[in-house]
């Protein structure tokens, strides 16, 4: 068996958070493709914003497993508590409290994004905000706490990534169109609501009067 303080367990930590961080720096410019509904005749909206979901599970994924991993790894004292609730670690207490944060308020977004056909629209809209604090915490807790953060290539990575998020930030509220306010893409995959029956008779039921 493994010993919990393997360096496979550190490796894959490494891995995992470098990749989820990608990931999600993918996953959040998406966002901006489904917010701005951008599409067209060879890739439609509806195809972006699967893409966009679909890669979220990915992330998450590869989040879980960075998380497993480090709590697992008996060489820092980072508990399966700190996963979840901040300032709980004695290991590097303030950076993996960003850390925390930014799960916690990915898993808000993710879970909401389960719920949309559940949740009224500005309230899916509302938490679906906190995605760009969330990715903020993460690269802030990649930087603090990553082994090959302070690496040339790992600092390219992390800047490389911050630097996407923020043209994609600055193209979403300047580059919104007006016809988009307040609308949001719907998977096709996911139950339409069923239409509010009518009062009225269907036409052809209806008694026709005639005039004498």
């Amino acid at each position: 068996m493994l010993a919990l303080t393997s360096p496979y367990f550190w490796y894959t930590t490494r891995a995992t958070g470098m990749v989820a961080l990608i990931l999600f720096t993918i996953v959040v410019t998406m966002g901006t493709l489904v917010a701005n509904r951008v599409g067209g005749t060879y890739v439609g909206r509806f195809e972006i914003n699967e893409l966009h979901r679909s890669l979220s599970i990915v992330a998450m994924l590869f989040l879980v497993i960075h998380i497993l991993s480090t709590v697992l790894d008996s060489y820092v004292s980072t508990g399966l508590i700190s996963a979840i609730a901040p300032f709980t670690s004695s290991y590097r207490r303030l950076p993996v409290a960003i850390g925390t944060i930014a799960f916690d308020l990915m898993l808000c977004v993710w879970v909401s994004s389960l719920l949309k056909v559940r949740i009224k629209n500005s309230s899916w809209r509302f938490i679906h905000w906190f995605s760009w604090l969330a990715f903020a915490s993460a690269a802030a807790h990649s930087f603090l706490t990553g082994s090959d953060s302070h690496k040339p290539w790992g600092l390219a990575v992390i800047g490389l990534c911050v630097l996407v998020v923020a043209l994609a930030g600055l193209w979403r509220f300047f580059g919104r169109p007006v016809r988009a306010a307040g609308r949001t893409a719907l998977s096709p995959l996911a139950r339409a609501p069923l239409a509010k029956t009518s009062n009225s008779r269907p036409a052809s039921s209806q008694k026709v009067v005639r005039r004498r």
